[in-house]
């Protein structure tokens, strides 16, 4: 049974694997701050049906808690340890939601897929203000296939032998500003990244969809051009892995590497 990838924009997608929908770091509105969505429609109602939510950190554009509120009750939650003291908004949510926090090694079994947290190169705290940090982690989602969601990283020692062999990635490219500050991946680091993971297909996510008010004009190219970059550079670095380019909205469906 093949994998099926949909991506919302942003960081927020769905996998759907053995029957069981994930959906990682959902943000499901037009604005966050000064954050406005450039690109792509509102994720529709059904990007909410979900029997897994994977949060990967506790910055706001991927733990957002008007997002999660709209997730139907009993909705399971995987976020990092440390959230719900870091994020004292989470207690308004369990109930109704199932909130489980876990540390990197960990393991989420969710049917028959099991989700384990993996580390991430990323600030943990709850910006601008948030005096308790959590770990930024990535996930593997494994059932059919082996699906890696890095949420927002940046290379690190031991970075494949933490996620181990995958099928699929779903990479962070960019970001929503003019410039990416450390912990992240650009086009070149995300196939630098590709090229020690080695799985065999790649979907760039975190990119193109919000941008800042008023800074259009602000070299926009940073917004508007790492999926295409990310694509042109990983076909030098990782020849042999298919990437796929998704629009807002759109979806693929992969067959686990044999």
């Amino acid at each position: 049974m093949p994998v099926e990838v949909t991506w919302w924009g942003h960081a927020t997608a769905t996998v759907r694997d053995s029957g069981v929908a994930v959906l990682t770091d959902p943000l499901l509105v037009r604005r966050l701050a000064h954050l406005r969505r450039r690109r792509g429609a509102l994720p529709p109602p059904r990007a909410t049906l979900a029997d897994v939510v994977l949060i990967s950190h506790l910055h706001a554009d991927h733990l957002h808690l008007g997002s999660l509120a709209r997730l139907a009750a009993g909705t399971r939650v995987v976020l990092p340890r440390g959230a719900v003291r870091a994020v004292p908004g989470l207690r308004r949510l369990a109930p109704p939601l199932d909130l489980v926090e876990v540390g990197p090694g960990d393991e989420v079994a969710v049917g028959p897929v099991t989700v384990r947290a993996v580390p991430a190169a990323h600030d943990g705290r709850r910006l601008p203000v948030g005096r308790h940090a959590a770990p930024a982690l990535g996930y593997v989602v494994e059932g059919e296939a082996r699906t890696y969601f890095a949420g927002d990283t940046g290379l690190f020692d031991g970075m494949a032998e933490a996620v181990g062999r995958v099928d699929t990635a779903l990479l962070p490219v960019g970001g929503w500003g003019p410039f990416l500050g450390e912990g992240h991946l650009d086009p070149g680091r995300a196939a630098e990244a590709l090229a020690r993971l080695r799985p065999h297909s790649a979907v760039p996510v975190h990119y193109g969809t919000y941008w800042p008010v008023g800074m259009d004009a602000v070299r926009p190219h940073e917004f508007h051009s790492p999926g295409a970059e990310f694509v042109r550079l990983a076909a030098r670095s990782a020849p042999e892995v298919e990437v796929h380019l998704l629009g807002h909205g759109e979806s693929v469906r992969l067959e686990a590497a044999k």
